[in-house]
């Protein structure tokens, strides 16, 4: 028994250091638990709880961890979830969640629910005493941000949050190039992201689209990308004026059904998706709709969607730096541009904009490669540009692994859950303060549209923001 205690809080100072971007001296989590494998429940088992963490937990470290729960609202989706995974752990209703952390007690808890659920299971987890791996979001609004806050500081556990794209090559690439300053100290940004009618639609069709679940796409998506811009620029953001609109989507739309399998609109409309080609979905979602009701190919032209589809802001950050950014959901194309003015020149960088170079893949084969998780040969060479005042231009080529968010998804895991003492020159971890910072520019943006002014986070929450992050 003192043993196992003392592995456990092996483990949780390896965490802790892991939150704050520390350099960790254990050698791995394996090795801190003397032998035995890092015990790991995760509540909520939809595609990306199941898809991307727990399968691939499984197929790349099944030598350093175990699943000894899982956790869902709905128990067909739960019972799929246990049977396409080949677990023999036991699974826990809702209501359950707290018992099974009591039953299992684990050494992480990895939350995939539904945005708007996360703060309660993190909540709960800090209070009973355990480590907390979350998928982005945080959390969708303030005062759920604040009480998670709240938990970990009187708590003496952690909370991870899961931004993979920190460690895609080219992130990566940009953020070595801004910390050389090799354009001097950056003074502003434009940011600009584009998502197109096969993804960017899909987010209404789905949960996405109702406000009170995922927080609309300023938290749910933005985050990401305001996560990446708070870490390259090493600073907080400190206040945002935003617009944005509901103009293509929801009541907007021309015509609408109960759903894209029961629609006399098929033929017409330019968005129908066939779910039943999809046999993944099928078994996962369509299978267990009489349980919670969730229609996976909803309509995407229904009255209930309240979020936005077309958004602008300005952001304002500790350290002076201004940000323009935008966020379009129904582009032809899915990519994004970046620009970085600096006191000595600028950098320029930018993906997947089908009139750079010649594209070989689809748009629909793009958000495929993506989200897969099975690795491939699919790497290519992408460039930065860096102008200095007075001086050519220099391209900076960047090898580029296609699949799972620009190998991003392998390269988080690897650093959690396989070399945590790895030294990361680009402290790409991020703890819960960086999970926070992001929702907060996406909350504040949406209370900013609201009410027709500039918002300042320190108003929301009681983080002050820091002109240097670390």
């Amino acid at each position: 028994m003192m043993a196992v205690a003392s592995s456990r809080r092996t483990f949780v100072a390896a965490l802790s250091m892991l939150a704050a971007g520390a350099v960790l001296t254990p050698a791995s989590f394996g090795s801190t638990l003397k032998g035995r494998k890092l015990k790991v429940v995760m509540v909520g088992t939809g595609i990306r709880g199941t898809g991307f963490w727990a399968k691939r937990l499984l197929e790349k470290y099944s030598n350093l961890v175990e699943f000894v729960g899982l956790c869902d609202i709905n128990p067909g989706r739960l019972e799929y979830a246990k049977k396409f995974l080949g677990l023999d752990c036991d699974t826990y209703a809702d209501s359950d969640f707290e018992n099974m952390l009591n039953e299992t007690k684990p050494d992480l808890v990895i939350v995939t629910t539904t945005d708007c659920t996360h703060h309660k299971y993190i909540i709960s987890s800090l209070e009973l005493g355990y480590d907390v791996l979350t998928e982005k979001p945080l959390t969708t609004d303030e005062s759920k941000c604040q009480q998670i806050l709240d938990a970990e500081r009187k708590s003496n556990n952690n909370v991870i949050v899961g931004f993979n794209y920190r460690w895609n090559a080219y992130n990566t690439k940009i953020k070595q190039l801004l910390s050389e300053e090799v354009i001097g100290k950056v003074t502003s940004v434009d940011f600009h992201w584009y998502l197109n009618t096969y993804h960017g639609a899909s987010y209404f069709r789905r949960w996405h689209g109702l406000r009170h679940v995922g927080g609309t796409l300023w938290v749910h998506k933005a985050t990401h990308h305001f996560d990446l811009m708070n870490w390259w620029l090493d600073s907080d953001p400190e206040e945002v004026f935003a617009f944005g609109a509901l103009e293509k989507y929801g009541s907007a739309g021309p015509y609408r059904g109960n759903s894209c399998r029961d629609c006399q609109y098929t033929k017409r409309c330019d968005f129908y998706w066939d779910i039943t080609n999809e046999k993944e979905d099928m078994d996962l979602y369509v299978a267990n709709e009489e349980y919670d009701g969730y229609v996976r190919d909803n309509c995407l032209f229904r009255e209930e969607i309240n979020i936005y589809d077309k958004m602008s802001a300005q952001v304002r950050y500790k350290n002076n730096v201004i940000l323009n950014y935008s966020l379009t959901t129904y582009s032809p194309f899915e990519g994004w541009r970046v620009a970085f003015n600096g006191t000595k020149g600028r950098l320029e960088a930018r993906l997947d904009i089908p009139y750079d170079g010649e594209r070989t893949f689809s748009q629909k084969d793009l958000h495929d490669l993506e989200m897969n998780q099975d690795g491939s040969e699919n790497v290519t060479s992408e460039q930065i540009i860096v102008h200095q005042l007075w001086e050519k231009h220099d391209t900076v080529k960047v090898s580029l692994d296609r699949t799972g968010h620009g190998g991003g998804d392998e390269k988080l895991q690897e650093k959690l859950f396989q070399d945590p003492d790895a030294t990361d020159p680009y402290n790409r971890v991020a703890g819960l303060r960086d999970g926070a910072m992001s929702i907060m520019v996406g909350i504040a943006a949406r209370k900013s549209i609201e009410r027709g002014e500039p918002v300042r986070i320190a108003e929301l929450i009681d983080l002050e923001p820091r002109e240097k992050r670390i």
